[in-house]
């Protein structure tokens, strides 16, 4: 049985834990950079491109990816918003990796980065994840703005790359479905995941069509939370 949990559930489920200073963030990055690493042939002769959004979605790709650059492999990132989690880039730089696609506290230009998708092991979708929710619950989560043409240009860019393609692991969720019921608003600005690594709970979008087309292999990491969601009756169960 596979249950699926409401964003606002999840953030229900992590809120006493972030009261209490637990961190959740920095056990969310570890345990994406892991799953990021276990995929690169050889790290120091690896490259990954890194997609961040400005929120905690964002935070979590930028922790994982001074990780993944401490481990040796060449990171490089794409701000989707312009602005991003700031001691999360401050520890992807210090550990090495660099901005790509335009000036520090500007969007990444969409053409720039989509020329850096061929060559690339992995891209990690760290745009945007659960903040807004579902629109049943009044969010937005189709992308909008410079994010939107980031991630359509990347996207293009991956469907006309040479093989091996790179591999795509969605942080959370693929940036731009809808977290609750599985819709897919806008799809040529969606990311297709090859994996997926959510956290604390799987989201019930990932479970449903269309999303879950395009989540690839949900993996469930629980970061030391799920148990906040024993006794939650789950919005989706799944005999499989």
């Amino acid at each position: 049985m596979r249950n699926g949990y409401t964003a606002a559930q999840i953030r229900a489920a992590e809120a006493p834990f972030l009261t209490r200073g637990v961190p959740l963030m920095a056990r969310a990055a570890e345990s994406l950079a892991e799953h990021v690493i276990s995929l690169l042939p050889a790290p120091a002769e690896s490259r990954v491109l890194v997609l961040a959004g400005a929120g905690d979605n964002g935070g979590d790709a930028l922790f994982a990816a001074s990780s993944i650059a401490a481990a040796g492999a060449r990171v490089e990132i794409a701000a989707a918003m312009g602005r991003m989690h700031e001691a999360g880039l401050s520890a992807a730089l210090g550990s090495g990796a660099e901005l790509v696609g335009g000036a520090p506290g500007d969007p990444a230009d969409p053409a720039a980065v989509a020329a850096l998708v061929d060559g690339a092991d992995v891209i990690v979708d760290g745009v945007l994840g659960i903040g807004s929710g579902g629109v049943a619950a009044g969010g937005a989560p189709a992308l909008r703005g410079p994010a939107r043409e980031l991630v359509a240009a990347v996207r293009a860019a991956a469907g006309a790359a040479s093989a091996p393609r790179p591999l795509v692991v969605a942080v959370d969720i693929p940036s731009g479905i809808d977290p609750d019921d599985g819709g897919v608003p806008d799809p040529e600005a969606v990311l297709p995941a090859d994996l997926t690594v959510t956290f604390i709970g799987i989201k019930a979008g990932l479970l449903l069509e269309p999303a879950a087309g395009v989540a690839g292999k949900v993996w469930l990491e629980p970061i030391g939370a799920s148990q906040a969601l024993l006794g939650v009756a789950p919005a989706v169960s799944l005999d499989r």
